[in-house]
């Protein structure tokens, strides 16, 4: 009889040190999950300024050039020029009779 209570212990502690190791487990797992999405939002973030104000074909970086009136960023190897919506806008309403006007002040339907 004695013999068969220590089995019974011994089977309660090894399923005490079992229920142990999947709490720290899982512990663990969800920590390097959490260090995982902070390490791939910093590097998101590190992408992000590397690439701002930088051509998107050749990865020079944008110069500020005025065209007519409008603050433009230009790729200095000719590759584009890129404008804000308020830079569309200025060009359109100068513009009413073209083409880009049409676009901009077409009637709603």
């Amino acid at each position: 009889m004695a013999d068969e209570k220590d089995r019974l212990g011994d089977k309660l502690r090894d399923k005490e040190r079992a229920e142990e190791g999947k709490f720290f487990a899982e512990r663990d797992r969800a920590a390097v999950e959490k260090l995982r999405k902070q390490a791939a939002a910093a590097d998101q973030d590190r992408l992000a300024e590397l690439t701002r104000n930088r051509c998107p074909k050749c990865g020079a970086r944008l110069q500020a050039v005025e065209h007519r009136g409008v603050t433009v960023e230009e790729c200095p190897n000719r590759h584009g020029m890129w404008l804000d919506t308020g830079d569309w806008e200025t060009i359109a309403n100068r513009e009413r009779d073209s083409w880009l006007g049409r676009l901009f002040f077409r009637p709603r339907l």
